[in-house]
């Protein structure tokens, strides 16, 4: 995962790019040529962005680049990156140095993700013969 502070994040106006605020349902939107969408999160207590995310990866099928933008922190960037977004852009005054160290944190997860579909009991397991 990509981490920016605030300021190295640049909001761009152009059809490859689409800003969706966090009430929108992706379903709705028409995904040709579009590159990058920013998924806001208002307050770090408001996560239907996580959502968003793991709709447009999962159901969508978007390969494109998802942006997590707004009043993001340094202790949800693992959960961000298991729903499926691409880049963080951490809210003013938060060190993006020790963002990294999060990831650090943990090797593997038991549970599959939005990027990592198989769970990892099923890594590796060759079916049953019959």
């Amino acid at each position: 995962m990509n981490i920016l502070s605030s300021s190295e994040h640049q909001t761009i106006e152009s059809p490859e790019v689409l800003t969706l605020a966090n009430d929108a349902d992706p379903r709705t939107l028409d995904l040709n040529g579009v590159t990058r969408i920013d998924l806001q999160f208002p307050k770090f207590t408001d996560g239907r962005a996580y959502s968003q995310a793991f709709l447009l990866r999962r159901r969508l099928g978007f390969a494109g680049e998802l942006r997590a933008t707004g009043d993001v922190l340094i202790d949800q960037l693992v959960q961000m990156q298991r729903t499926g977004f691409d880049v963080a852009v951490l809210r003013e005054g938060v060190d993006a140095s020790a963002a990294q160290r999060q990831f650090e944190r943990f090797d593997g997860f038991y549970q599959g993700s939005a990027v990592e579909t198989q769970p990892h009991f099923a890594v590796g397991a060759t079916p049953p013969s019959r």
